[in-house]
Formats: structure tokens, C-alpha cells, sequence
């Protein structure tokens, strides 16, 4: 009994010296052959290492190897449909051979001379072609296409750091060139390559005179577009929700906005963009649908001034004002200016020069920004 006992450690003790002794390549699990394609959606959850997808028949978690052959889809972000070709595993679980979609990019042609680099992480909004890039600078929209080269990490998943190269398409929006795992010595939280791009917001515009027209004089070509506005809209950059997706578009101080200085959600809205030396769609034009009226005539000797924030059901024809007294409807019909600022968003404090018409509504005629 003895010797037995003796024996059993001895094969226990050779058993773990041989496993150490095994190169770590062997120790890997092995994948059979294809057993079957499931098609799915991507779960929260995700990562470089496993793909959590939400199927017909429930959840299913399946390992992605060095093997895995994603060069037909890399882009994993949480609701994106998938077709993945499984096999199961020496070590049980299910492994991906291959991941692939049907997805088929429209043609767009590339302005190469105006390109930049992003660093930061995908934000969760993310689609299989259209990634919201967080940045230090803010979020952007950068367009994936089959011909975005992704040699340079596994697959990309929600909130992993990468770089991406873009430059301009025909279609307004940035496109991805190459993407790439950030490099890990650049500061987290992502940024623009000083070399080649900047996010510095425009310049505050002064005054804003509506009669006479202003002077705009812009030498690029320029290009419509047709949305309604987004709530993220700011004074300098316009978010514009169109059927292709939305659109930031910088708002600068030659930006004529006179009969499209009302930028509240939902309203629609034609631009004029061009593309600027910073790779970003600026706007040239804002025009916002106005009633086709002859202006009202009024007492401008006895105008009084108010003050309060623009609401949300303002239009191009009509300021809905709320003051301390109460909400206040003023015609924009007669405005003369605006000052401190090109637009008027939704909660913008203003003050606004106003006076009785002959209609018997208040007329807006000069608005200055708090």
C-alpha cells in the first residue's frame, strides 16, 4: 500500500512538471471545424476577447481567437446584427472562425487633402456604420466604410481608446480611413492631432445686422442639406438631424443666419455647407421656414425692453419669450439686429427691444444676447 501511495505522487508530480514544460502555444484551446452560422445582435458586454450575442434561441457567448477571421466585420458595438460562424472548443465553450455582415456602403468620394487624427473611445450610440467618437473636444461622427482599414486591432468594441484617421466625403460627413488601437503613452480621454486637425470653437460674433444684409462672402463650394434641428444644437454648431443620420455643422461669424436664426429642436431647417481647412462642414446659410408676410408697421419711438430665455416652441415667425411676468409671443417680422450671438437657441437669455404694431402684437426689433 505503500508503494502504491509512493507511485501515485510520483506520476501527480511528473503530470505538473510536463505541464509547465509545455509551450504556452499548446495550451491554447483548439476549435473543431465550422459546426454551424448563427445571426444575431450585439450585447452590451463585449469585448476583443468574447462576442455576447443576443439571438432568437437567448444570449450566446462565444470566444474570439487570434484565428477568428473578422476581416469582413470588425465593428462589434452593442445592436449591430452579425452572422458568425461557431465551432465548439476543446476548452467548451463556443468559438467565432468567422464574423461577417451584409452590409453594403454606398459610393463617396473622398476630399484626401482634408484629413485628420482622433484619438478617443467609441461612445454607445455607435452603429456598424457610423461610430460617435468621444473626444476631450466633444463627440464626433465619423463614418465606417468596407473600405476603412481596420488591420490595426482585433475588432472595435464600445469604450475602447483607438485612433482613427478621416478625412471629408462627398456625403458632409467624416469617414474612417484607418483605425487603430490608441497608442498606450497618449494621454487618456482621447484628443486631435495638433498636426493635423483642431476642434477650436469659432469666434462669438458681435452684431448681426439684418437690414441692410451682411456681407458674406465665402469662396468654397457649398452644398444643401435639409433636417430638423438636434437637441444638442449650440450657438456655434449646429446639430442637424437629416435621413442619412446627424450632422454637426460650425457656425461662424460669416454664417448668414437671418432667416434662420432660431435653432430650437425639431424645427426644420436648409443649410449651405462647405467643407473648411479644418475638415469640418461649416455653414454658409441657415434658412428656416418663415410665413411670406409684409412686415408689420410700428411705434419704434415707443419700444420697451424685456428680458427672459427663448422658448421651445419658437419659429422663424414668432418668439415665444419666458419672463418673470410670464410667457410673451413676439412677431420677428421687423427685427432689425442681433446681437452677441448668430443664433437663438432653446433657454438662450436675450433681451429683446421690442413695440406694438398696428396688428396689435409686440415686433421684436433689436435682440441682444445676455
Amino acid at each position: 500500500m505503500k508503494k502504491y501511495r509512493i507511485g501515485k505522487v510520483c506520476m501527480t508530480v511528473c503530470m505538473a512538471v510536463g505541464i509547465f514544460m509545455i509551450p504556452a502555444g499548446s495550451m491554447q484551446a483548439r476549435a473543431d471545424e465550422v459546426m454551424a452560422t448563427v445571426q444575431g445582435d450585439v450585447m452590451d458586454g463585449t469585448t476583443t476577447e468574447l462576442l455576447i450575442l443576443n439571438t432568437k434561441d437567448g444570449k450566446m457567448e462565444i470566444k474570439i481567437d487570434s484565428g477568428t477571421d473578422t476581416g469582413s466585420c470588425k465593428v462589434l458595438l452593442p445592436g449591430n446584427p452579425v452572422n458568425v460562424a461557431v465551432s465548439h472548443g476543446s476548452d467548451g465553450y463556443l468559438h467565432a472562425a468567422r464574423i461577417s455582415t451584409g452590409t453594403v456602403e454606398p459610393a463617396v468620394t473622398m476630399d484626401t487633402s482634408m484629413s485628420m487624427s482622433v484619438i478617443g473611445t467609441i461612445g454607445d450610440k455607435s452603429t456598424g456604420d457610423l461610430l460617435y467618437f468621444n473626444t476631450d473636444q466633444g463627440e464626433m461622427q465619423i463614418k465606417l466604410d468596407t473600405t476603412t482599414d481596420l488591420s490595426g486591432c482585433k475588432v472595435l468594441v464600445a469604450k475602447q481608446r483607438y485612433r482613427i484617421n478621416c478625412t471629408r466625403g462627398s456625403d458632409g460627413y467624416l469617414h474612417a480611413t484607418v483605425i487603430s488601437d490608441a497608442d498606450a503613452g497618449t494621454a487618456p480621454g482621447g484628443g486631435v492631432s495638433p498636426a493635423t486637425g483642431s476642434f477650436a470653437a469659432p469666434t462669438q460674433p458681435t452684431v448681426q445686422t439684418l437690414t441692410p444684409a451682411p456681407s458674406v462672402a465665402i469662396s468654397a463650394e457649398t452644398t444643401s442639406v435639409t433636417g430638423t434641428v438636434g437637441s444638442n444644437t449650440k450657438e456655434d454648431r449646429l446639430c442637424l438631424m437629416t435621413s442619412n443620420g446627424e450632422m454637426q455643422i460650425q457656425i461662424d461669424d460669416s454664417t448668414d443666419s437671418r432667416s434662420g436664426m432660431v435653432l430650437v429642436p425639431d424645427l426644420k431647417v436648409t443649410v449651405s455647407v462647405y467643407r473648411s481647412s479644418d475638415a469640418y462642414m461649416h455653414a454658409a446659410t441657415i434658412v428656416g421656414a418663415k410665413d411670406n408676410v409684409v412686415p408689420a408697421t410700428v411705434d419704434s419711438a415707443a419700444a420697451s425692453t424685456v428680458s427672459g430665455t427663448v422658448g421651445s416652441k419658437s419659429n422663424e415667425n414668432i418668439l415665444y419669450l419666458t419672463t418673470d411676468a410670464g410667457d410673451m409671443e413676439i412677431k420677428l417680422d421687423t427685427v432689425r439686429s442681433v446681437t452677441g450671438c448668430k443664433v437663438l437657441t432653446s433657454g438662450r437669455k436675450i433681451t429683446v427691444s421690442c413695440s406694438r404694431g398696428v396688428d396689435a402684437f409686440m415686433h421684436a426689433l433689436d435682440i441682444t444676447a445676455n
